[in-house]
């Protein structure tokens, strides 16, 4: 089995065919602890395109100017990105990750995620409603999320 690391963009695809439609801003946060858990669960990071502390919670830049505009995403909305790239682990770590968040809705999420301290870590220094781009690193993510296992 490899051990590859993927692109947001095969994650985002597998989500979105599991999931069917979602928000933009649902798609974001997903694809978010999925990367969060990937850290703890398989010790790896799931994708390598940095995730940045905006003001409405984590977000793949790259990943948004895909879906820029749009609300509602579905698979067919991503040029890019291939869901088969996964392998059994990822795709386990993903289902985890969607088995309990995905019932959520996309602004419980967002709170979620300005809670937690990876994303107010990130953000410390900026107001509010201030625009960031600063990164919410790997080491920050599995620091927190390995410590709030049982």
């Amino acid at each position: 089995m490899s051990n590859q690391t993927v692109c947001v963009f095969d994650v985002a695809k597998y989500i979105l065919e599991k999931e069917g439609s979602i928000s933009a801003m649902k798609l974001q946060k997903l694809v978010y602890y999925a990367q969060a858990w990937s850290t703890v669960w398989d010790e790896k990071q799931l994708f390598n395109e940095p995730i940045q502390a905006w003001i409405s919670g984590p977000v793949v830049p790259r990943l948004f100017g895909q879906h820029k505009g749009k609300y509602l995403i579905q698979s067919s909305d991503l040029e890019i990105g291939n869901s088969s790239n996964l392998n059994t682990d990822q795709k386990e770590t993903i289902d985890s990750v969607l088995k309990y968040y995905s019932d959520k809705n996309s602004q419980w999420l967002s709170d979620l995620t300005h809670m937690e301290k990876p994303w107010k870590k990130a953000r410390e220094g900026l107001a509010p409603d201030e625009r960031g781009d600063n990164e919410i690193t790997l080491a920050s993510m599995q620091e927190y999320y390995s410590s709030i296992i049982e």
